[in-house]
C-alpha cells in the first residue's frame, strides 16, 4: 500500500496548535506496515426465524473478505443462543462472549432478524467498546419494528400506505389510534376498523420480523381474522397496511455522514408478494438490476432513500424498498433493512456491484466506515 499523507492523515490547526486526525485507512496501512492484520468476527446464525439466512449471508462474507487484510473469526450463535468459535468448521463453544470479543478488532454483524437486527447486539458490542459494521442501536431497533419506523417516516412527511396499529391482548386486541389513544376490541370489531379505514386487500405484519415471515396479504374480513391471529403467533404488535399496487423498487445505501446510493433494482415475485418462498425458494421470482424507470422517478426514490436512512439515524448501510403505485406514479417508502441480506445474488451486493464496486471491496468499505 502506497503512502499518501493527505488521505492518511487530517491537519488542522486551531488556535496554532497543530491537531491531527487518523483515518481508518491510516490504521489499516499501519497493520499492513507491521504485517498484522485486522481482526473481523463475523457473527451469524442467531435466535431468530432468519437463522437459516444469516448463515447464508455469513459464507459469502467470510469467502469475501481479502484474507491477506483481514484475520477472520467465525462465530456462531446456535438457536439456544450459545456461542461458538468455528475453526474449520469446528465449533468450540465460548464461555465468555464478552471476553472472546475483547481481542478482535472489528465485529461483522451478518444476524437477520430479532437478537441481532434489532439493536441487542448492537447494544452489546456498544458496552464492550467493540466496533462494529453497520447500523447503531437506535436505528437498528426503530427499524426493526415495522410499527415505529411508520412513525419516524410520518413525521418525516416521506409518503407510505396508510396503516393500523394494534397489539395483542389476552383473547382480545388492542387497537392504538395515531394519537397513541387505545382501546380494547374484539377480533370483529378490529376487522369493523380495517373495513372502514382502509380498503381490502389489506397486508398483516408482525410489527418484528423479518423476510417477511408472518405476512398475510387479506382479501376480505374471514382472511383478515386468520391473518390477524397468524401475525400474532410472531409478535404481539401487528401492522395492518393498506395494499399499494405498483412496482417494488429497492435502493441500497452505503455511508455514515455522507451516505451514497446504489442503482435502483426491480423486484418481480413469483407470488402474489414477496414471501419468504418467493424471496429464497421460487426461481421463478427475478431482479432487474438497474431497474428501467423514469430518470426522475429515480432521482426521487434516491433522495427518499437518504432521507429515510437519515431520518432513523442509520450508519454503514441499509436497504430501503419503495413502491411506485402504477397508475399514478406516486412514490411510497414501504421500509427500511438495517442489515439486508448478503449472500453474493442478495440485492445490497447486486446494487452496488451495478455500480463498480465488487463484493470483496464493498466489505472493505464497511469495514472502514466502522473504523470512522
Amino acid at each position: 500500500m502506497e503512502w499518501d499523507s493527505k488521505k492518511f492523515l487530517k491537519i488542522y490547526v486551531i488556535n496554532k496548535i497543530v491537531m491531527i486526525k487518523i483515518t481508518p485507512e491510516y490504521i489499516i496501512l499501519r497493520r499492513c506496515d507491521k504485517m498484522q492484520k485486522l481482526k473481523v468476527g463475523v457473527i451469524f446464525g442467531g435466535m431468530s426465524t432468519e437463522h437459516d439466512v444469516s448463515i447464508n449471508s455469513a459464507k459469502s462474507v467470510i469467502q469475501n473478505l481479502n484474507k491477506e487484510k483481514y484475520e477472520v473469526f467465525p462465530i456462531y450463535i446456535k438457536e439456544n443462543g450459545e456461542w461458538f468459535k468455528c475453526d474449520e468448521e469446528i465449533l468450540s463453544q465460548i464461555a465468555n462472549p464478552i471476553r472472546y470479543l475483547k481481542n478482535i478488532d472489528v465485529v461483522f454483524p451478518v444476524l437477520h432478524g430479532l437478537y441481532g437486527e434489532d439493536g441487542t447486539l448492537q447494544g452489546m458490542l456498544e458496552l464492550a467498546r467493540k466496533k462494529y459494521v453497520g447500523c447503531k442501536v437506535l436505528a437498528s431497533s426503530i427499524s426493526m419494528d415495522k410499527v415505529y419506523t411508520k412513525i419516524i417516516f410520518d413525521r418525516a412527511k416521506i409518503l407510505q400506505a396508510d396503516y393500523i396499529y394494534l397489539r395483542k391482548f389476552k383473547e382480545n386486541y388492542i387497537y392504538i389510534d395515531k394519537n397513541f389513544n387505545e382501546v380494547v376490541y374484539d377480533v370483529s370489531k378490529i376487522c369493523e376498523i380495517v373495513e372502514r379505514k382502509l380498503n381490502f386487500p389489506v397486508f398483516v405484519k408482525p410489527s418484528n420480523s423479518g423476510s417477511s415471515i408472518g405476512i398475510k396479504k387479506a382479501y376480505n374480513s374471514k382472511e383478515l381474522i386468520e391473518s390477524i391471529e397468524y401475525a400474532s403467533k410472531f409478535d404481539k404488535k401487528i401492522l395492518i397496511e393498506q395494499n399499494i399496487e405498483g412496482r417494488e423498487i429497492e435502493c441500497a445505501i452505503l455511508g455514515n455522514e455522507e451516505p451514497v446510493t446504489s442503482a435502483l433494482g426491480e423486484i418481480l415475485p413469483a407470488e402474489d408478494f414477496y414471501t419468504f418462498d418467493a424471496k429464497y425458494k421460487n426461481i421463478a421470482s427475478k431482479t432487474i438490476i438497474p431497474a428501467k424507470i423514469n430518470r426522475n422517478i429515480e432521482k426521487k426514490i434516491k433522495k427518499l432513500a437518504i432521507k429515510a436512512f437519515k431520518a432513523v439515524d442509520g450508519s454503514g448501510l441499509s436497504r430501503v424498498d419503495f413502491f411506485i403505485e402504477k397508475g399514478t406514479n406516486k412514490v411510497y417508502i414501504n421500509e427500511i433493512n438495517t442489515l439486508p441480506g448478503f449472500t453474493e445474488i442478495s440485492m445490497y451486493p447486486k446494487l452496488f456491484k451495478q455500480e463498480g464496486i465488487e463484493y470483496s471491496e464493498l466489505l472493505d468499505r464497511l469495514i472502514q466506515l466502522s473504523l470512522e
